[in-house]
């Protein structure tokens, strides 16, 4: 199973054929509050409807806000402006949460705000006008290029920051006198009231507290046969170019006992679980909980694998399972380069897991790769074609209908990871190293999927910009490359200075998010054999 992409860009949400009500009635588990003495919350996902409804953290907030019996919490999306459960557009409610996960979903939130009545930008809001907030991992790592639109940043994962929070928000203090109380919060950015001190993120130190699993259930989404449980969160793995590590860690897992707690209630749902984190190979009772899950009559997927990890029984389970399909990330294909990146894999670990996912009767493999990593050179290119080449010829040799299919994506600089400090590869260099790519490939039986690498830059510019960003992205008239464009030249973004590389003394647009600087130089120095 694998994590929905963003809408590509340029593409607008269509308007869904069912109305709202429709949509509602194909629901399971859509909490109903009468708004009668309670403080109303919009939870905003700035995406379509089929995307938002596949994203665990907006089902789990969905939850944890309307576990509080004073608060009443429904959902909007790009593509349903007025709230899933009452109807009611944006500026109804006192409170508008976003979460963001993704940079390109930063240029819905003009269209979202400006369509449900709310002030874009949050110095012109006025005393009777919503409070605006975010989250996200996004957020956590750069909160920069979108805070002109908000009030509020949460820099820190909810069920940390919003037990602190909600008694202020519904509180009768005034607009100005609730931001200033909760600019004083652990892990709260308000850009308006900021004092100058990093901001150090929240996170929840015991996950058993706060089991994360599906509250709404519908077929109108990517995941609408399953039941997402959250298994583990963070990564122990140090991955040089990986957001992950900077916005979830340290890891930790939820027990067994809990796991198997929502599994019995999960199952009266759904016969199939998505069981959802960074690493769930790595979860230490893996195999004992699929092992269980098969004993109680559940099918399963699994979101994410390491190639290190796997074994002959681990895949035996998930093909069990119900599982045909099996991904790997080797990012890159070369020894050399796995070094410079910190994956921790080898050559033979990849071709190990094909191996197995072959002989596990899996029906398609997909290798995860990206191009343009830091100090990467043709070379490296071809040691990618001849890996995929190898994981064909081991398809081939036990005459297996098993089709390989390769992703490959651009390297994006993360912030708060040590390569926050380096650039982009250039499109020509890009565009030349992905059709060497194709063309070594093409006619052998092996797809090759690309993102697009022009949306891949602006996702580079909203990943290490700074405020600048915010007053492009209000600037769009629409949601295309030459939109943004056209808006980034009006505002004077200079793409060449953000996505260049930067000296490590550089003041960065996040410095207001703490981050082990020493470390992360240290890191970056390894990786560049300095």
């Amino acid at each position: 199973m694998s994590v929905p992409a963003v809408v590509t860009p340029g593409v607008r949400a269509s308007v869904p054929k069912r109305p709202i009500r429709e949509i509602r009635a194909r629901e399971q588990g859509t909490i109903i509050k009468d708004w009668g003495g309670r403080y109303p919350v919009a939870l905003v996902y700035p995406n379509t409807y089929h995307l938002g409804m596949s994203n665990l953290g907006l089902q789990v907030l969905y939850g944890l806000l309307n576990h509080y019996g004073d608060i009443v919490a429904e959902r909007v999306f790009l593509d349903l402006p007025e709230s899933v459960e009452s109807e009611k557009p944006l500026f109804y409610f006192p409170l508008i949460a976003f979460t963001l996960s993704y940079e390109l979903d930063y240029l819905n939130i003009p269209a979202i705000l400006k369509n449900g009545g709310v002030t874009l930008f949050a110095t012109e809001r006025g005393d009777d006008e919503p409070i605006v907030i975010a989250g996200g991992a996004s957020v956590m790592a750069n909160p920069a290029p979108v805070a002109p639109f908000f009030d509020v940043l949460c820099i820190g994962e909810a069920e940390v920051i919003l037990p602190e929070a909600l008694p202020i928000l519904v509180s009768s203090l005034n607009r100005e006198q609730k931001l200033k109380a909760l600019a004083n919060l652990p892990g709260i950015y308000v850009p308006l009231y900021w004092s100058g001190e990093p901001i150090k993120r929240q996170y929840l130190r015991d996950l058993e507290m706060f089991p994360a699993h599906s509250v709404v259930l519908t077929p109108d989404t990517e995941f609408g046969r399953l039941y997402l449980i959250e298994v583990e969160r963070g990564c122990c793995f140090g991955c040089r170019f990986c957001l992950v590590r900077q916005a979830f860690s340290p890891m930790r897992f939820h027990s067994m006992e809990s796991l198997l707690v929502q599994v019995k209630d999960g199952i009266g749902y759904r016969r199939r679980l998505g069981l959802i984190g960074p690493v769930v190979s790595n979860h230490p009772h893996i195999e004992d909980l699929l092992t269980c899950l098969l004993e109680m009559g559940a099918g399963f997927s699994l979101s994410s694998l390491r190639a290190n990890s796997l074994t002959e029984n681990l895949i035996k389970l998930i093909a069990r399972g119900g599982a045909r399909s099996l991904a790997i990330a080797p990012e890159a294909g070369s020894e050399r380069l796995r070094q410079v990146i910190n994956k921790g894999i080898t050559e033979d670990d990849v071709l190990r897991s094909i191996d197995l996912a072959i002989r596990g009767d899996m029906r398609q493999i997909k290798l995860y790769f990206m191009i343009g990593l830091p100090t990467e050179n043709d070379e490296d290119i071809t040691s990618l074609i001849n890996l995929s080449l190898k994981g064909l010829s081991l398809i081939g040799k036990q005459g297996s209908p098993c089709r390989l299919t390769l992703n490959i994506a651009p390297f994006i600089p993360k912030a708060g990871t040590p390569f926050q400090w380096l650039g982009m590869a250039s499109p020509e260099t890009l565009g030349r190293r992905l059709q060497m790519i194709k063309k070594a490939l093409s006619g052998r039986g092996i797809q090759v999927r690309s993102d697009s690498i022009p949306w891949s830059r602006v996702q580079g510019l909203l990943s290490k910009g700074d405020s600048k960003l915010a007053y492009a992205i209000a600037e769009m008239s629409n949601v295309s490359l030459s939109s943004w464009q056209e808006a980034a030249n009006k505002t004077g973004i200079d793409e060449q200075e953000v996505l260049k590389e930067w000296t490590t003394d550089k003041e960065l647009p996040w410095r207001m998010v703490t981050q082990d600087n020493n470390f992360l130089v240290s890191e970056l120095k390894c990786a560049l054999g300095e």
